[in-house]
């Protein structure tokens, strides 16, 4: 298969499509982490389907003194990622295109869940993104979009975008791809210096103790559920290999549920730590939050939750983030 560059919407538009049509958006600088979202598009499309994959670095959601110009571009070796992974067409335009008036004035406003967090970081920056999202939805004229769950609070914020003002397309979430170390795939690892990599590894390592913790407790809290309140209750413990009185036990147990401060406790400890590395991590925020808005979940939260880091390792501001079930949806 002969993967089309396209660089209007005309020429889009003019492809004869048969089944449905799958986009998954990027700036570039395509990686493996790309090369899924495209094979996921392929499946969902299908073989009567169209895979369209967007390579636009878009200006407007980066700030002052954010990357855009060394930003990487390398469009050759995006084009023969795209049509190895399955992609029918990658679409490049230029910012003429895009923005044939120049800088729009009218712009998507992401709200309240855009100030925080990334937002808080970088002011403006979800109101950039939301609104080339939205140009390139009307561009491409989906049935179905696809994007990464390590922009977590980007993709909370394109689904609510779609919902509130009745986008006609399916927003499908991709799970995070990592390196063999852990690192989450992205287009700025590449900037990380061998130093600097063995340090931004405390963010993975950060969310997995997190999320260690949080099983551990989930654990605990499933046995004693299971076990009567009784001297039974204390010899089945025991015999499970829990070191501590069944007193003690039942009281982790029957806690908040999954113990969100405790989370974020074990969380910390790793990345304190590697603020005493060289090069140092130097931490912006580290959260878990309800995807729905994205504000801090509290002692008696239950459900679905993301844990969520952003910290800088020299030049290179990284994120990541794991999702989380807590207390009686586990």
């Amino acid at each position: 298969m002969t993967t089309a560059l396209l660089s209007t919407a005309a020429a889009l538009h003019a492809r004869v499509r048969g089944g449905r049509r799958a986009v998954v958006m990027t700036m570039g600088a395509l990686h493996e982490g790309h090369a899924t979202l495209i094979r996921s598009a392929r499946e969902i499309a299908g073989p009567d389907g169209e895979v369209v994959v967007t390579v636009f670095v878009n200006p407007l959601q980066f700030g002052a003194g954010e990357d855009l110009d060394r930003y990487p571009r390398t469009l050759d070796a995006d084009l023969k990622l795209a049509e190895q992974a399955g992609a029918d067409a990658v679409f490049a335009p230029s910012a003429v295109e895009v923005y044939p008036g120049g800088d729009p004035q009218v712009r998507i406003a992401a709200g309240p869940m855009g100030e925080r967090l990334e937002g808080a970081s970088r002011p403006g920056h979800f109101d950039g993104m939301l609104t080339v999202v939205a140009k390139l939805l009307h561009l491409t004229r989906p049935d179905v979009a696809l994007f990464g769950q390590k922009d977590a609070q980007q993709l909370a914020l394109i689904r609510r975008m779609v919902r509130d003002l009745n986008f006609g397309v399916d927003i499908v979430a991709v799970p995070t791809v990592r390196e063999a170390d852990g690192l989450a795939l992205s287009s700025r690892n590449r900037y990380l210096s061998p130093e600097e990599r063995l340090t931004a590894l405390a963010l993975s390592r950060a969310l997995f103790a997190g999320c260690d913790r949080h099983a551990a407790q989930e654990a605990l809290r499933a046995r004693a559920r299971e076990v009567p309140s009784t001297q039974a209750r204390a010899e089945a413990l025991s015999a499970l290999g829990e070191s501590r009185a069944a007193a003690d036990a039942h009281a982790v147990a029957t806690a908040s549920p999954g113990g969100p401060a405790a989370v974020r406790a074990a969380a910390r400890q790793v990345l304190d730590e590697a603020a005493r590395f060289v090069p140092p991590l130097e931490l912006d925020y580290l959260a878990l939050v309800d995807p729905s808005d994205f504000t801090e979940i509290g002692a008696g939260f239950t459900g679905e939750a993301v844990l969520a880091v952003a910290a800088r390792v020299g030049k290179t501001r990284l994120i990541d983030n794991l999702p989380l079930t807590f207390g009686a949806a586990s």
